[in-house]
């Protein structure tokens, strides 16, 4: 029987070199079928506002919205460890205010981790989490809550001084006591020397392989996404074919056959 994967065991892999998955999930039916493939990480991303509500960005999701997905991918799951995005404007105020927005989640869904954006403007609050007893992921490189700012949906780092900053902030992030950082939509040889350079485990969304995870949204590796990022490779196409399944059946009941 597979053991419950927990913070320890992550850091574990790190060690070992042992590579982890990492998935988005938004519901239980999603959790089952990623435990059954061999996924060891659940990240019920705020993704879900693009994904499943309809949003053009994760900006308008709510914490309630957060916790109902969560809950039911926590119902879902066996033995994987489940993250829960905290959305924007739930912990940037104080660091009181993330330590009740943590609680909330925490309480409601029975999730094991939580996940906030941001660098060195969120070090006191990670550090102020982790010292309550709460495991804390970090988000640095592209952060989604912060697009407005950015204007597009580029990579980041494309520049020396932004790719220092990046590095600074995710060896601080590291420091604070987060138990693992995501590095999103960065160059490889940057990713590579923060892996390289942080004791706790990062996890790839678009920044190469060296990371000692790999995280992507369950709906760009099946292929349901109407847009796919340039760092993504679908290994399906199932829009297309839930498409042509309903056309099918809508055919035949039009046809009443």
């Amino acid at each position: 029987m597979k053991k419950k994967v927990t913070a320890a065991t992550l850091l574990a892999a790190k060690n070992n070199q042992q590579p982890q998955v990492w998935l988005t999930a938004y519901d239980a039916g999603a959790a089952r079928m990623a435990e059954e493939a061999g996924v060891d990480v659940l990240l019920v991303g705020d993704s879900l506002g693009m994904v499943n509500l309809g949003y053009d960005t994760t900006i308008p999701v709510t914490l309630d919205d957060m916790i109902l997905h969560t809950a039911a991918v926590v119902r879902g799951r066996k033995n994987a460890w489940v993250v829960c995005d905290l959305p924007f404007g739930t912990y940037q105020q104080s660091k009181e205010q993330a330590l009740t927005s943590c609680v909330k989640v925490l309480q409601q869904t029975g999730c094991d981790a939580i996940k906030l954006e941001g660098g060195a403007n969120m070090l006191n609050t990670i550090t102020f989490l982790s010292q309550a007893g709460i495991a804390v992921v970090g988000h640095v490189g592209f952060t989604p809550q912060s697009v407005k700012k950015f204007g597009n949906f580029k990579q980041r780092a494309a520049t020396k001084a932004e790719s220092q900053h990046i590095y600074a902030d995710a060896l601080a992030i590291a420091q604070a006591g987060a138990v693992a950082i995501v590095l999103e939509h960065i160059p490889s040889d940057l990713a590579e020397k923060i892996t390289t350079n942080i004791t706790i485990p990062t996890v790839g969304i678009g920044a190469g392989a060296a990371c000692d995870a790999q995280v992507l949204v369950w709906h760009d590796v099946l292929g349901l996404s109407e847009t796919i990022p340039p760092f993504v490779q679908p290994y399906a196409n199932l829009r297309q074919d839930a498409i042509s399944a309903i056309a099918t059946w809508a055919k035949d009941v039009r046809n009443q056959s």
